[in-house]
């Protein structure tokens, strides 16, 4: 194993202005700093780019990555307000910043969960940077769905919907990290995750102030995502002339889109036999196999 694959990512900081606030976009760097970035990888709703190490850091030998913190999430202080918020278009418009600043080629653009959506809208706006997509579960609901919460009043809905109920419950503050990590192994989401990958989420997720450590993607940051969901990647897929190659769950998927989508000739579904919407996490073989097929 070579020197570029046992060296741990470098961290970048990116300056992001649009008018969801300025701040600063918190990227993970693996591999190479010499070539061009070949992938951009985002992460899923309430984690962060440094979750995804283990997952990322063994193509770092072959592929340059890059890994942002999104809006709310992470080491990223880009301002994150939930008044008034409709969708994710904040999130995509500040990877499309990201996108607009990188030199060099069109990039394979991936993600998971809202990190696979995101992504989607993002390229939608700039293609010409964006080789291929490789969307891994993304939240992708029915169209009938997205119209209805396209509509001005069904917000109010939104604080029914579980995960948002569950988001705001979550405990936010711990009295250290190996008391945060204790508290997560083997429950809940974390179900069956190696032990390495949530202590890598929490290296990034929690922040230590003087209450003790707190979660960076805060809980009402987290429900406003699971909420607002008004965006439109049935319109960014229609628009889209590069491929586009969905991963879904096998079970609890968060997908809607049919194996074989009409009308989306670039648009290719593929399930992930015995897969849940962790599978990144818990098939990380699958996940890896897919970044690295994409991009070389």
């Amino acid at each position: 194993m070579d020197a570029i694959r046992l060296s741990p990512p470098r961290r970048l900081s990116l300056p992001v202005e649009n008018r969801w606030g300025a701040g600063a976009m918190s990227v993970l760097d693996f591999g190479d700093p010499k070539r061009p970035v070949d992938l951009v990888f985002v992460h899923a709703n309430g984690f962060n780019a440094m979750t995804y190490r283990t997952l990322l850091a063994p193509l770092s030998g072959t592929l340059r990555i890059w890994a942002p913190d999104l809006r709310g999430h992470g080491q990223s202080d880009l301002p994150a307000n939930t008044a008034g918020r409709r969708g994710w278009t904040d999130h995509r418009d500040d990877l499309t910043a990201l996108l607009e600043g990188l030199d060099g080629p069109p990039v394979v653009l991936a993600g998971h969960s809202m990190g696979g959506t995101s992504s989607l809208l993002a390229a939608a706006e700039r293609p010409d940077k964006v080789s291929k997509l490789v969307l891994m579960d993304p939240v992708i609901w029915g169209r009938l769905t997205v119209g209805l919460f396209r509509l001005p009043l069904f917000d109010r809905m939104a604080s029914h919907i579980p995960l948002v109920k569950g988001a705001l419950k979550r405990r936010s503050v711990f009295e250290s990290r190996e008391k945060a990590l204790s508290g997560y192994i083997g429950r809940g989401a974390f179900r069956g995750w190696p032990e390495m990958m949530i202590a890598d989420y929490l290296t990034d997720g929690l922040v230590e102030t003087s209450d003790g450590f707190t979660l960076a993607c805060r809980p009402d940051w987290e429900a406003s995502n699971y909420a607002e969901q008004s965006h439109d990647p049935w319109t960014a897929m229609k628009r889209l002339d590069r491929p586009v190659r969905i991963l879904k769950a096998e079970a609890g998927s968060t997908c809607s889109v049919a194996t074989d989508p009409r009308r989306l000739p670039n648009v290719t579904v593929e399930t992930v036999h015995g897969g849940t919407h962790f599978f990144p996490m818990l098939k990380a073989d699958v996940a890896r196999d897919a970044l690295f097929d994409a991009a070389v």
